[in-house]
């Protein structure tokens, strides 16, 4: 086969930014409804109004005015994430977690002037495009021991891509020593293919290259098989069906106590899960049309 006919198999099979956008989110989502995914704070009031798992809300900051009230009601608890309703990539999130009342994040002592800070920065707009925002501070998900096999340090998610309910592709989004705990893939997470029949993972995608191990404990991942799969499948069907979206991604967590949550959700899910798969969702979709005639 020469590099031609290698090109025109691949535009085949994967689909790019463009295409995405044209085929698969245009076609499928209409604009005004972006905003049920692009907002957070509104995606969880809906699944909480059709009881789809997902971490507890502990309080909503929209004004400066209110960051120290609001801090005095949740500093009782020994663990919580910050995060902007309206960033993404991971940008904006802190997570804390308090010793002998000193408050860290990543290790590193945080004040609470800093967090006051961070706080303030995510209402102003600084993680969603200049566009002002309100901070959600939330429970914070204690993975499922399974995942300590491979790395045990940040929160791993699990996403899965749907159109009109139908789960098409799904990858683990792994933390690792140089994501400084972030599941996401542009911070250094690894993203991980996985076997949609059986939740089995596949080889792990690092941006350049595909490997079979993680960098970090070197623990081999083809193989492994994801607790709770069938009902986190289940799950991401269940939120797909909450939103007026029929083009979308849903981020999963498996919480050791609690089991599985739905973290977020998305209306422009990135393309890597292709690489991660080493599969087009072209592929993916003509396969399922083919079995609905």
């Amino acid at each position: 086969m020469n590099v031609f006919q290698r090109i025109t198999q691949i535009r085949e099979r994967v689909v790019g930014m463009n295409e995405r956008n044209i085929n698969l989110i245009y076609p499928y989502n209409a604009k005004s409804d972006y905003k049920y995914a692009d907002d957070k704070y509104m995606a969880k009031m809906l699944m909480e109004k059709h009881q789809v798992a997902c971490p507890k809300t502990y309080t909503v900051v929209d004004q400066i005015g209110q960051i120290d009230i609001a801090w005095q009601a949740v500093r009782e608890w020994k663990e919580l994430v910050i995060k902007p309703a309206k960033g993404a990539g991971g940008k904006g999130i802190m997570i804390l977690r308090q010793d002998n009342g000193v408050w860290l994040e990543a290790g590193a002592q945080v004040s609470e002037e800093q967090i006051f800070t961070h706080i303030a920065n995510i209402i102003f707009g600084v993680y969603s495009f200049g566009d002002s925002d309100v901070a959600l501070v939330e429970e914070y998900i204690h993975p499922h021991p399974f995942f300590h096999k491979l790395y045990p340090k940040g929160v791993p998610d699990i996403r899965i891509i749907l159109l009109k309910s139908v789960p098409l592709l799904g990858m683990l989004r792994m933390p690792t020593a140089a994501s400084n705990g972030k599941a996401n893939l542009h911070q250094g997470g690894l993203g991980i293919g996985i076997e949609m029949d059986t939740g089995c993972l596949k080889e792990a995608y690092n941006g350049k290259v595909h490997i079979d191990h993680h960098p970090d404990s070197n623990r081999c991942i083809p193989g492994l098989i994801i607790p709770y799969w069938e009902e986190l499948m289940a799950l991401a069907v269940a939120a797909s069906k909450c939103f007026p979206l029929n083009y979308m991604g849903v981020d999963l967590v498996i919480d050791k106590t609690k089991g599985p949550m739905v973290m977020e959700v998305n209306v422009r899910p990135g393309l890597g899960i292709q690489l991660a798969n080493k599969q087009g969702l072209k592929q993916v979709i003509d396969k399922i049309m083919m079995k609905e005639k």
